[in-house]
């Protein structure tokens, strides 16, 4: 690995940019016909490069770029851990210190990624690979409502071996016919919507880039609206809620940073998008796409949480805040107890549908204090470099990773982002910019 101390032309591709492709050629891999008994060396390869690369980081990586605020409270949060490993609850060794690899690869990212990637052209150069990425992932999803032929041969067998667990993910479309949530280059029915928020967001941002060609600019807007369109067919309402977001705080960090005439470009092809995307949707997914959109306006906001979410947020906060103020013992739910989990009658599997019910079963309410406050720290500190005004090409690029990360962090509140490839990604990019901010002198995440 090398870091990007050259000019920005001569910046040649390396781990960065590989890093990135991987976290969606690995999964995509689940497409093919027989992987699905590699699943788990397959799905742990995307975590475990994370992990090689931290070592990497540990052993050789020149110490050239500061330490960053965050990083002390990811510290903390890893600490914390390795004490949850050795909790009387916790069901096994392997399963607690599986659940704390876990962590520490969707983390380091945010220690390896600032060596190398250190000039705001690298960092552009990032954010478009991870949008073609993510666009192809959104593209896939579209086609495979309108065409079965584009869904994987084999779904996950977690789902394949529940002959229930298919009904929930499926609905009847335009023509009559059953439909499943798209997948897109995964193989679980409505995983599309997480990378599909990354294609609709960053597509409108490198949309509306003058500086870039017209074919980019219209593969972008393409992208935008095959990521609107992926959303409303995967019927996730949250990661529509969470791409609007993004929206919203980018078009009040543009204001903020005095560019009012990008702003308001970008207000207006996003509103252009979630019309159009809407429209694609519903001319393949039918009445039951436009049913699931309105469900959002059918009642006050709180209500339409309370209803899906709200339940584990009250479990979380009236019952194990009580039972376990501590943590529940580590390993006890999510894929580190499916695999590794040696349960009893003591220390039973836990179900968490949100990031809080699964902080607080880690390591109880200091695990939700320490994690909480290191997203807090990072979005604090991703604001201060993206309002400053001493380098204008390192203030947009900032923009773009404050809003995007935002729209990730509120994801907690009804899904376990950090966990999975997505907080990976938040991580990466959180890293990332706090290399080319350090670079320039400015203090980042």
């Amino acid at each position: 690995m090398r870091g990007a101390n050259q000019a920005p032309s001569r910046i040649p591709w390396g781990f960065a940019e590989f890093f990135i492709i991987s976290q969606t050629a690995l999964p995509a891999l689940l497409f093919l016909p027989g992987t699905q008994v590699f699943r788990l060396p397959i799905r742990t390869a995307a975590f475990a490069i994370s992990l090689l690369a931290f070592a990497w980081w540990i052993l050789e990586s020149p110490r050239d770029v500061r330490q960053s605020r965050v990083q002390s409270w990811v510290g903390a949060v890893m600490a914390l851990l390795a004490i949850m490993v050795f909790h009387p609850l916790t069901p096994s060794l392997l399963g607690g210190v599986a659940q704390m690899g876990l962590y520490l690869a969707v983390m380091a990212p945010l220690f390896w990624a600032p060596v190398l990637v250190r000039t705001p052209e690298h960092l552009a150069r990032i954010l478009w690979i991870l949008l073609i990425c993510s666009g192809c992932n959104a593209l896939v999803g579209v086609l495979q409502v309108y065409d079965s032929r584009w869904l994987p041969a084999e779904f996950s067998r977690i789902l394949s071996s529940n002959e229930g667990a298919m009904g929930p993910v499926t609905f009847i479309g335009a023509d009559g016919q059953r439909l499943v949530r798209p997948p897109g280059l995964f193989d679980t029915p409505g995983a599309v919507a997480g990378p599909a928020m990354s294609a609709a967001f960053l597509g409108l941002v490198f949309a509306i880039s003058t500086s870039l060609p017209w074919w980019r600019r219209a593969l972008g807007f393409a992208f935008a609206i095959a990521g609107l369109a992926a959303i409303y067919l995967s019927q996730v309402r949250i990661s529509l809620v969470m791409t609007l977001l993004m929206m919203i705080v980018y078009t009040v960090v543009c204001l903020r940073q005095g560019r009012a005439a990008r702003a308001s470009q970008f207000g207006i092809l996003a509103a252009s998008i979630l019309f159009g995307g809407f429209l694609i949707a519903l001319t393949i997914g039918g009445p039951a796409i436009r049913e699931r959109v309105m469900t959002l306006l059918g009642s006050d906001p709180i209500g339409v949480y309370q209803t899906a979410r709200g339940t584990q947020l009250s479990l979380t906060f009236n019952e194990m805040l009580f039972e376990h103020p501590l943590g529940a013992g580590l390993g006890r739910w999510g894929m580190a107890a499916v695999y590794f989990g040696s349960f009893t009658h003591l220390s039973t599997p836990l179900w968490a549908e949100i990031q809080f019910t699964g902080w607080m079963a880690d390591g109880g309410i200091l695990m939700i204090a320490l994690y909480c406050s290191a997203l807090a720290v990072t979005a604090l500190t991703q604001w201060r470099v993206a309002t400053s005004t001493r380098y204008p090409r390192l203030t947009a690029s900032a923009g773009v990773v404050f809003a995007a990360n935002l729209g990730t962090a509120a994801l907690i509140f009804s899904f376990v982002p950090f966990v999975t490839q997505i907080g990976i990604q938040y991580w990466f990019l959180a890293g990332a910019l706090h290399g080319v901010s350090s670079a320039h002198g400015v203090e980042g995440a």
